[in-house]
C-alpha cells in the first residue's frame, strides 16, 4: 500500500455533505461511503483529525430571521457539530478505527474537552480525532476552527472537501465560464474575495504557513487520492 504524502492532516468536511442528497439530518450511506475512505487513510499510517460543520442540522448563519440573539444561535450551530461528530466517530469504530471526540466546550459524559495534549497523544495512539463544538466561541466559523485546530496539532495540511472541484474564478454555479485555479497564494485569496475558507481561516493560514487543499469531496476516493498527493483540487499556500 502506497505511502501517504502527509503525516498528519486535518481534515474539514461540511455538514451538509454529511445529510445526503437533501442536505439535511444524517444520511448514514452516506456517512459509511465517507467512512470507507476515512478507513483507508487510516489504513495508509496518517493522523487524521476532522472538524465537521453543523449545516445539515443547523447553522447559526441561517437562523437570523428568528429574532434569536447570534450567540444563542451560533451556540445552537456549535452543537450540532458534536451530533455529527459523534456520528462519524461511531460509524468509524463500526469500521475498526478507533475514533473520539473532543469538544471546544465541557460536554461530559457526552465526550471528552479539547486540550492539545489530549488531542496529540490519540492521534499518536492511531485514533482519528474528530473536533467539534467549533473555537467554543461565537462569530467563528468552522473553517476558523478548522484552522486553529490543524495549527495546534501541527498538521501538515488542512484539507478542505467542498461541493466543486476547487477554487474558481468566479462562481461556477453561476459563471459557467469560470476556470479552476490549480495554485493560489493566500493574499490572492483574501484580495479577490475568492470562495475557499472565510477570511479568518485564511489569514492565520497564511501567518503560520499551512498549506490549505480545497478540493470536491463528493468526486470519487478524493479524500485517499488527496491524502496520496494525486494532483486534485486547488492548493493554497505562500506565493
Amino acid at each position: 500500500m502506497a505511502s501517504p504524502m502527509y503525516s498528519r492532516i486535518l481534515l474539514k468536511l461540511s455538514g451538509a455533505f454529511l445529510g445526503g442528497a437533501e442536505g439535511k439530518g444524517i444520511d448514514f450511506g452516506t456517512a459509511g461511503r465517507l467512512c470507507d475512505q476515512l478507513t483507508h487513510v487510516h489504513a495508509l499510517g496518517a493522523e487524521l483529525g476532522i472538524v465537521i460543520g453543523g449545516g445539515n442540522i443547523l447553522r447559526g448563519v441561517d437562523t437570523e430571521d428568528t429574532g434569536l440573539e447570534r450567540t444563542t444561535r451560533d451556540s445552537m450551530g456549535m452543537l450540532a457539530t458534536v451530533i455529527n461528530a459523534l456520528a462519524l466517530a461511531g460509524v468509524l469504530e463500526l469500521r475498526g478505527v478507533p475514533a473520539c471526540v473532543l469538544t471546544a466546550t465541557d460536554m461530559s459524559p457526552v465526550a471528552e474537552s479539547f486540550s492539545r495534549a489530549r488531542a496529540l497523544a490519540y492521534l499518536q495512539q492511531g485514533r482519528t480525532v474528530l473536533f467539534a463544538g467549533g473555537t467554543g466561541h461565537p462569530f467563528f466559523t468552522t473553517d476558523t476552527a478548522a484552522a486553529l485546530r490543524a495549527l495546534q496539532i501541527g498538521a501538515d495540511v488542512l484539507m478542505k472537501g467542498t461541493d466543486v472541484d476547487g477554487v474558481f474564478t468566479a462562481d461556477p454555479d453561476t459563471h459557467p465560464d469560470a476556470t479552476l485555479y490549480e495554485t493560489l497564494d493566500y493574499t490572492t485569496v483574501l484580495k479577490e474575495g475568492l470562495r475557499a475558507m472565510d477570511a479568518t481561516s485564511i489569514a492565520l493560514c497564511r501567518e503560520h504557513g499551512l498549506p490549505v487543499l480545497v478540493f470536491n469531496l463528493g468526486a470519487e476516493d478524493s479524500i485517499i487520492r488527496a491524502v496520496k498527493g494525486e494532483r486534485l483540487g486547488t492548493l493554497i499556500q505562500q506565493g
